[in-house]
């Protein structure tokens, strides 16, 4: 007994010393930094060390104290660490918008006074609250955000990016259940998923609020071509646990599961060219920084043994996405097709390795054979420069085999006089007996006739011809089809041109409806999607038959890239896009 008070007044001496050791600290803490004009935020100020007293909040200027103060005090013991930590919060809200700053508060420990810091709040218009602030819809939507994040938006054509889907819970609510319901589509770009060990919570910042987040997703994309590329909104359904504002009777927060889809915002990126200053003639498009080596396995050998040519690119950019320089050898040097090898691995770097051709090469007679220098060249998006990096000559000595006959059999050919037999040389003809025509008067012939008689004809016609025009013109509503029907085969030109190939078809097709809504509604293409094309014709009063129908021809643009499509069909989905062109544009 004696023993086990021993060791709680020697467990309670260790405490005590851990948490006097601590330096004191007096923090601020602000549930958001930014906020609307009819919003509330919670701050905290909390001290690390017993003993403090005479606690002395801010004056919250330009705020209203809605709550508070509320005190709460912890203490703990984890892994041989102890932490203490005694708080005064309060739910305040702002007087006004613009940046707002929240003063220090001071406490007293141990005849000192600390301070805490600054804080600077922004305040905002008023946002949209429902009549419930508890609506759980609403809080769930406030408190859980899906987002796409893009390393670079306007990278070189080759040059490998990264996207990172993340979702940031709040401490105010919990989730239980995530599934994706559609997974991002990344067209025109070389795309490789990365594999996520795990999915560890880590604290980060979102609208310079305090969130908790897990990566969901990442890839490496390379762009492959350059104009406005879209990455489509990754969908989820999450099951949430959302406080309901009661509590059960032990005061524990009541709360209510709920399922709702989030969708992470539509990324643009905007791919730019090459530079064609300073552009290599032997460039086959390697983006990145890397080395360049050629090197033989053998230099000495037999005629008819092997020896293998190893050409090597190594380093990291788009190791897949370019071809090899072509080793060049004499033809006394029998070369086989070469042997590709890859040792590519995807790092924080983008793809990291290196690719390789190996060539086999067999003398067939004795001597000393070059193999020619070989350059290869990249671009480096970092320095935003090309570099050639060229090898050395190589030798391959054949000590034993057949000797190589140099000199070739030449046709042996004897001067002789030019002796003239028959008539080589004929009488060349100095006459001819063309005789010329009879000259005829041009007054009475048909062409006379002819002349005269044709204003008499061309006026009616003339008239005749004004006269539809008119008509034509007159027509208004003939004037709009005909005007529509050109737009919608200006737009339509590229994806007609396509016909046949499924994905160019499909994806100019897309493209050709947003530039149509992009000329016609003066929005960007970026700001344009399937969740708010609906809104935006809406307003223009577009028939809803009509907004149903572009819309649908969207959405089978997308499904149609991923299914087995027939050229029938094909030319199907054109006429019907070319259709609701000509339909909106008579109603915009």
């Amino acid at each position: 007994m004696m023993k086990l008070k021993f060791y709680i007044l020697f467990i309670i001496s260790l405490l005590s010393l851990s948490v006097l050791s601590q330096e004191p600290e007096l923090t601020v803490s602000v549930s958001k930094n930014k906020l609307g004009l009819n919003q509330r935020l919670r701050i905290e100020f909390s001290i690390n060390k017993q003993g403090a007293d005479d606690f002395t909040p801010p004056k919250f200027t330009d705020f209203r104290v809605i709550q508070g103060p509320s005190q709460s005090v912890s203490q703990s013991w984890i892994n041989g660490k102890v932490s203490f930590s005694q708080s005064y919060s309060y739910i305040i809200t702002p007087q006004r918008k613009g940046e707002l700053i929240i003063g220090a508060a001071s406490i007293e420990i141990n005849g000192r006074t600390l301070n805490s810091e600054l804080i600077k709040i922004i305040v905002v218009d008023p946002i949209d609250i429902p009549e419930n602030p508890n609506d759980p819809d609403y809080i769930a939507q406030q408190n859980i955000h899906l987002v796409a994040e893009i390393s670079k938006a306007k990278p070189f054509v080759g040059e490998g990016i990264y996207v990172e889907y993340r979702l940031y819970v709040s401490e105010n609510v919990s989730v239980f259940d995530t599934s994706v319901t559609e997974a991002p589509q990344y067209i025109g770009f070389w795309n490789q998923e990365i594999d996520i060990d795990g999915f560890p919570v880590k604290m980060g910042k979102y609208n310079n609020e305090n969130y908790r987040y897990i990566v969901l997703r990442k890839a490496l994309l390379i762009p492959t071509k350059t104009g406005n590329l879209a990455i489509d909104p990754m969908k989820m359904d999450i099951v949430i646990g959302v406080p309901t504002g009661r509590a059960d009777f032990f005061g524990n927060t009541i709360t209510k599961n709920i399922r709702k889809e989030f969708a992470s915002a539509k990324k643009i990126i905007q791919p730019k060219f090459l530079p064609l200053e300073g552009k290599p003639d032997n460039f086959t498009g390697a983006v990145g920084e890397f080395k360049f080596d050629v090197s033989l396995s053998k230099d000495a050998l037999k005629a008819n043994e092997s020896s293998q040519i190893n050409l090597q690119v190594s380093g990291k950019g788009n190791l897949k996405l370019f071809e090899l320089p072509t080793i060049e050898t004499p033809a006394e040097l029998e070369k086989y097709q070469p042997e590709r090898k890859e040792n590519v691995r995807i790092s924080t770097d983008g793809l990291v390795g290196s690719v390789s051709d190996e060539y086999t090469i067999v003398p067939q007679f004795k001597g000393k054979y070059k193999i020619p220098s070989t350059s290869f060249s990249y671009f480096n998006p970092d320095t935003e420069k090309y570099t050639t990096i060229s090898t050395d000559d190589l030798f391959v000595n054949v000590l034993e085999g057949k000797e190589l006959n140099t000199t070739n059999d030449q046709n042996q050919f004897t001067k002789q006089s030019v002796n003239s037999k028959g008539k080589n040389f004929r009488y060349i003809q100095t006459k001819s007996d063309f005789v010329t025509s009879e000259n005829t008067d041009f007054y009475k012939s048909n062409l006379f006739y002819l002349l005269l008689f044709l204003p008499l004809i061309a006026i009616p016609i003339g008239i005749f011809i004004a006269k539809k025009k008119n008509e034509r013109n007159s027509d208004v509503v003939g004037a709009k089809q005909r005007k529509a029907e050109r737009l919608a085969k200006k737009y339509l030109s590229e994806a007609q041109k396509q016909l046949g190939k499924k994905e160019a078809f499909y994806e100019a097709l897309e493209r050709a409806l947003h530039n149509y809504l992009k000329a016609k509604l003066g929005v960007e293409i970026a700001d344009i999607s399937k969740e708010n094309i609906s809104k935006i014709l809406e307003k223009r009063t577009v028939k809803e038959i009509t907004i149903t129908q572009f819309i649908d021809v969207l959405k089978a643009s997308d499904f149609a890239r991923y299914t087995p499509i027939t050229n029938t069909e094909m030319n199907q989905e054109f006429e019907r896009a070319k259709s609701v062109i000509v339909e909106l544009d008579k109603q915009l």
